[in-house]
């Protein structure tokens, strides 16, 4: 609000504006006496809000109430058209793209695949393809955007306007790169950590509402953490806090120029990476097929479900944390050495201690977060996470328990369906509706 004197009848009549607009927001459709109600609004005041609210086109007349007594109530919700947003969310694989209207709700989908080493479209070609394909799907064109938010992993550096940290992202370092798609994009357009969108969308919609200071632990291509302080994300000075992929962990190996080799010692424990080579070592059978993070996945899925088997049948419980972690650097086979047990009369217990071996990894990574940061709520997310469900945060919640002097609560996230596009969406419509929302302009 901008050029306006703080108390001024103009300034509270958008703050009422804004309360209302809130509401519809959360509510859905809202009578005029209910509006009044819940911002403590006079009839008359409430009546004259909706009808500046539908001069402006930011509110539209949707029905009346009906199955009560007395007459039928005009009922009011939130004009959709009023303004629409695009999120894009960027992986070596491809680019996936999502438009929704300034009520949240999506209206639009494209996903532009992107293989290879050396792509055959530039990356301004293959980021505006991803996006006109998801305008066009929502009957909308270039130009009816307001903010696009873009997700990739890394993060641009604000000194530079290179992008760090991402070195498996092909095509993505040009030091022209943010001008030519500021060329090609006639809208604001907004980059951000994939991870850290991911917490945006867990903060807004998920198992981090109401939550002031939390860590998002991401699990799905590689390994990564959102830090969310006092409400807010902590990026760092380049961008790059969060980047615990590269963390130094016992139990591994030191990896040395981390950004050359794009990996270091959290990322070989517990990345999705080493669960094929934990799997063959525990003598899992019918290892399955696929690209990397499929058979990650596949793998912690059908180690949760033995788990899942073990407790409903009532067996003997499996001790949590059985693999040791040593106290410096080491080899990851330190986690990997099965203990003394019975395979042959039980089939599923090769998955288990693969599962127990996952989760003390996990946890040896979040151990040093939590010693820095003491986070009130840990969100683990990702894909192979979902994979293993409640077992797996049990499990590492039980390891955490032994090895970090604070002890967070870990949680499973709620955004299921494709969190960092819905976060990038969440973070453009956060802005556009303050633009869009200010009446008193």
């Amino acid at each position: 609000m901008a050029g306006t004197t703080p108390g001024t009848p103009r300034v509270l009549r958008a703050m009422n504006d804004r309360a209302a607009l809130d509401l519809l927001l959360e509510h859905g459709p809202l009578s005029r006496t209910r509006i009044g109600k819940l911002t403590g609004l006079s009839k008359p005041t409430a009546s004259q809000l909706l009808a500046r609210l539908e001069a402006a086109g930011l509110v539209v007349a949707t029905g009346t109430t009906e199955g009560r007594p007395g007459p039928n109530a005009q009922l009011y919700a939130v004009n959709a058209r009023a303004a629409h947003v695009a999120g894009l969310d960027v992986t070596p694989e491809r680019i996936r793209a999502a438009v929704a209207d300034v009520a949240g709700d999506v209206v639009g989908e494209f996903e532009v695949r992107t293989p290879g080493r050396r792509p055959a479209e530039s990356v301004v070609r293959q980021v505006t393809d991803a996006l006109d394909g998801a305008v066009k799907a929502a009957d909308l064109v270039r130009g009816d955007l307001h903010r696009v938010v873009i997700g990739t992993p890394g993060a641009f550096d604000p000194g530079t306007g290179r992008l760090r940290y991402a070195s498996h992202l092909p095509g993505w370092h040009s030091p022209t790169l943010l001008d030519e798609l500021a060329a090609a994009l006639p809208m604001p357009v907004e980059y951000e950590n994939d991870v850290n969108l991911a917490a945006i969308a867990e903060q807004r919609l998920g198992a981090a509402r109401g939550h002031e200071d939390f860590v998002l632990l991401w699990n799905e291509g590689g390994l990564g953490a959102a830090l969310v302080i006092g409400g807010r994300l902590h990026r760092g000075f380049t961008g790059g806090a969060g980047e615990v992929g590269f963390l130094p962990v016992p139990g591994a190996p030191l990896v040395r120029h981390v950004t050359k080799a794009n990996s270091g010692g959290f990322q070989e424990l517990a990345g999705g990476q080493v669960l094929p080579r934990l799997a063959r070592e525990f003598g899992v059978t019918d290892i399955p097929g696929g690209t990397s993070i499929e058979v990650a996945t596949a793998l912690v899925a059908r180690a949760a479900q033995a788990v899942r088997r073990r407790d409903e049948e009532g067996g003997e419980d499996s001790v949590p944390g059985a693999r040791s972690v040593q106290d410096g650097p080491g080899s990851p086979d330190s986690l990997a050495a099965p203990h003394a047990g019975s395979e042959h009369s039980d089939p599923d217990a090769p998955s288990r201690r693969l599962l127990e071996t996952f989760a003390t990894g996990l946890a040896t990574g979040l151990a040093s977060m939590v010693a820095v940061l003491d986070p009130e709520l840990v969100v683990l997310s990702g894909a192979l996470i979902a994979a293993g469900g409640e077992p797996l945060r049990a499990l590492v919640q039980h390891e955490l328990g032994e090895l970090a002097a604070s002890r967070p609560r870990l949680v499973i996230g709620e955004v299921r369906h494709h969190p960092v596009l819905r976060g990038a969406l969440e973070s453009a419509l956060a802005a556009t509706r303050d633009e869009v929302f200010d009446t008193s302009r």
